[in-house]
């Protein structure tokens, strides 16, 4: 004998459909809040500090009005360009093999175990290990140390991204291309990359900007040098090296209002890079119209 189904009131359940798409809602409407929050403080205070002298002149000594970052925002460009050319490839090359070749074998299970605790890791730790391996053993810190740190948190948000876009894409399109003769290195590179090319440009944009405001990793490497020219003849990078992001520390503790205004302009001008690089990402990525 068959039980009957005691049938549910409709009203129930719209209730509750509505009080998890309220909450979803809030949720969303929070966080955007808090972050145009953050972006109109940082622009209100600064915009002030954005004039030519802030990207053409050297820093001025402390408590002497005047000056600007052009050391500190040339080496945190270099020190983001070294850490890009080294994690890109590598961390391209790692997803490849997790998503194509290595698949479910016994490196890329540890491979990916590793790579999902440094994604994870605080990056002060990523720190701490850079200045054991490079600063206390070249005995000073340097560009290189610092350049070190950024490439350790790079790598592996490269890597797994680039292993996710990867698998994504659907098994007919190597299927067929394998049909036709191609070699497995060529069809994914030519077909597989083609496919999962704005997801693998994502994955690499979020990395860039993750280490784009990264302070604890070079106040153990890099630590700051304000009065030595980034370019001399082989970059300072054997030495302290400037950085935007330490700049800012210094510049927001010390008691000098002229400093903490700058402070205020380098947050501005690192929020705006991110933007403006996050929206040349989307722009080279878009697919074209029909």
């Amino acid at each position: 004998m068959s039980a009957t189904m005691k049938p549910r009131r409709p009203w129930g359940r719209k209730a509750v459909n509505l009080a998890v798409a309220a909450g979803a809602v809030l949720a969303a409407a929070s966080g955007i809040a808090v972050l145009f929050w953050i972006m109109i403080t940082v622009l209100l205070r600064g915009w002030a500090a954005l004039n030519l002298d802030f990207f053409t002149n050297m820093p001025t000594p402390p408590g002497v009005p005047g000056g600007g970052l052009f050391n500190a925002i040339g080496g945190t460009l270099i020190l983001t360009l070294l850490a890009t050319a080294a994690a890109v490839p590598l961390g391209l090359l790692s997803g490849i093999f997790l998503a194509e070749f290595g698949q479910d074998s016994r490196v890329a299970d540890h491979s990916r175990f590793a790579a999902n605790v440094l994604m994870g890791m605080p990056s002060i730790i990523v720190g701490v290990f850079a200045y054991a391996v490079l600063v206390v053993t070249l005995g000073n810190f340097s560009g290189y140390a610092g350049a070190f740190a950024l490439f350790i948190i790079m790598l592996p948000v490269i890597s797994r991204t680039t292993e996710d876009m990867l698998r994504l894409v659907p098994n007919t399109l190597r299927e067929a291309a394998l049909a036709l003769g191609f070699p497995r290195w060529r069809v994914t590179l030519s077909i597989v990359f083609r496919a999962a090319k704005s997801g693998l440009l994502t994955g690499i944009l979020l990395a860039v900007a993750r280490v784009s405001g990264e302070t604890a990793p070079l106040l153990f490497t890099a630590l700051n040098s304000p009065f030595q020219h980034f370019l001399t003849w082989n970059l300072g990078l054997d030495q302290p090296y400037p950085n935007l992001t330490v700049t800012i520390f210094n510049y927001a503790m010390s008691p000098y209002p002229d400093w903490q205004t700058k402070a205020w302009g380098a947050s501005l001008l690192i929020t705006v890079g991110i933007l403006v690089l996050t929206l040349l990402g989307r722009w080279l990525i878009r697919e074209p119209k029909v």
